[in-house]
């Protein structure tokens, strides 16, 4: 089991988050997921768990792409920090799904608004005692920090360059069918990770975020907050339409390329060969967290199969 102190500390750094901007909430956010990778795999490799725990190291100790600037309020070890204690109210959970109930209804920033909160309320439901008045109102604040976020952007291509998903116009006839239920996004997006892993799209948080946002709103649906995660649905579905407006860029930026090992062997964790590029310390335990967390949504074992192979793709 990965060490229980990883659920703490990553608590107490997303509740400290709103001080910094919204992105910092991927630093506790990261180290929550990874303890509950943990508990997704009871009988991890040693090696495994200690693999993971370095990468949860490294982002307390500042290494993340979204760890604070020098001149922020606090530094990415101090968002880490022991909160003061405080009597805990497992009532004060409610207050987070409420914040999220005020910008579920559109995409925000790639999903981040929904796996933030989600994220923090598997925690607090888990463990009540950690539900204090401080830690409940700084997750509060973090997301609704997404009130007014636009759903992220996207790479056109040289010619055409970035652009706001706010500008993109949606086709009608792009093939997507209605997100009726969790059971039915899950296996579009699955069907999406498998589809053509090679290719290189980039924008509105990629495979990974689209992974995340979707186990997002099955864990809401896990915890009890049902009617907030259909409430999700359509706004997941937009997340993924605009991601399938974006070219394949991989003639110019090259194609994307699977892990040698997959993810819950020991070699996969071997310091040399673990990739460091991108945003991948971060995503790389959020998206294998993520991808669990709707695998049982998924009945089609053929399908199931094929997916963990390609999960390599974005590892």
């Amino acid at each position: 089991m990965v060490n229980y102190d990883y659920l703490e500390r990553g608590l107490w750094a997303l509740a400290r988050a709103h001080r910094i901007n919204t992105m910092s909430g991927h630093l506790g956010a990261a180290v929550m997921a990874g303890y509950f990778i943990g508990e997704q795999h009871a009988d991890l490799d040693p090696a495994v768990v200690q693999g993971i725990e370095s990468e949860l190291d490294r982002i307390i100790a500042g290494e993340s792409v979204f760890s604070p600037k020098k001149n922020a309020a606090l530094s990415a070890p101090a968002m880490f920090e022991r909160f003061p204690l405080q009597q805990a109210d497992e009532s004060l959970i409610d207050g987070i799904a409420e914040a999220l109930s005020k910008n579920i209804n559109r995409p925000r920033a790639s999903g981040h608004n929904v796996i933030f909160a989600a994220t923090a309320i598997r925690g607090l439901a888990d463990h009540p005692d950690l539900a204090t008045p401080a830690i409940t109102d700084g997750i509060r604040k973090l997301i609704a920090g997404f009130n007014d976020s636009s759903p992220g952007s996207g790479y056109y291509g040289p010619e055409r360059g970035r652009i706001d998903g706010r500008k993109v116009t949606l086709r009608a006839d792009d093939g997507v069918p209605p997100f009726s239920d969790l059971e039915t996004a899950a296996t579009v997006i699955i069907d999406e990770v498998m589809r053509q892993p090679a290719e290189k799209h980039e924008g509105f948080g990629g495979p990974w975020h689209l992974i995340n946002h979707t186990a997002a709103l099955a864990e809401l649906d896990r915890y009890g907050y049902q009617s907030l995660a259909v409430a999700g649905l359509p706004a997941l579905r937009e997340h993924f339409r605009l991601y399938k407006t974006l070219p394949d860029i991989s003639a110019e930026k090259g194609p994307e390329t699977p892990t040698e090992d997959s993810p819950l062997t020991a070699d996969f964790w071997t310091p040399e060969k673990i990739r460091r590029g991108r945003a991948h310390l971060t995503h790389r335990v959020k998206t294998l967290y993520g991808y669990e967390a709707i695998c049982d949504l998924i009945t089609n074992e053929h399908d199931r199969q094929q997916a963990d192979d390609r999960l390599r793709y974005l590892m």
